[in-house]
């Protein structure tokens, strides 16, 4: 009886999860959640793809590293793919830039050594303002 339940419940909340237009799942103990097309959560790398070339976000990023005041800044680019090690307020931080398509950069960011959501996003929103200049 117990069986059936669980496995009925745990088909509810996939189907529940399938009709709201997110989805969320367990990967080998990595949450990894999916929302709209913005942001996806994998093991402490809040990640989101950018309408715009590689050297313009390339360029966006390092401003936010600079206008944060980061220290022991350490870049590695090469040719589509790219990440600055930084500490920011205190924190160690890797922004990673992937080039994806002409007009289409991803840009993943992870703040710790186990990841900050919040903190990623803090990111994640003054490479946005670099980007439109705001």
């Amino acid at each position: 009886m117990y069986k059936k339940f669980r496995r009925s419940a745990s088909l509810l909340l996939i189907g529940m999860f399938l009709l709201s237009g997110c989805a969320a799942a367990v990967v080998g103990g990595a949450v990894v959640g999916a929302g709209t097309g913005t942001y996806m959560y994998i093991n402490g790398v809040l990640k989101t793809d950018y309408n715009a070339g590689f050297d313009r976000v390339w360029s966006a990023v390092e401003k936010t590293v600079a206008d944060m005041h980061g220290t022991d800044v350490a870049p590695a680019k090469g040719i589509g793919t790219g990440h600055i090690d930084a500490v920011i307020n205190g924190e160690k931080v890797r922004i990673t830039v992937t080039f994806k398509e002409k007009a289409l950069t991803e840009v993943g960011v992870r703040v710790g050594m186990v990841g900050d959501e919040t903190a990623s996003r803090m990111i994640h929103t003054k490479i946005v303002a670099n980007l439109t200049g705001r």
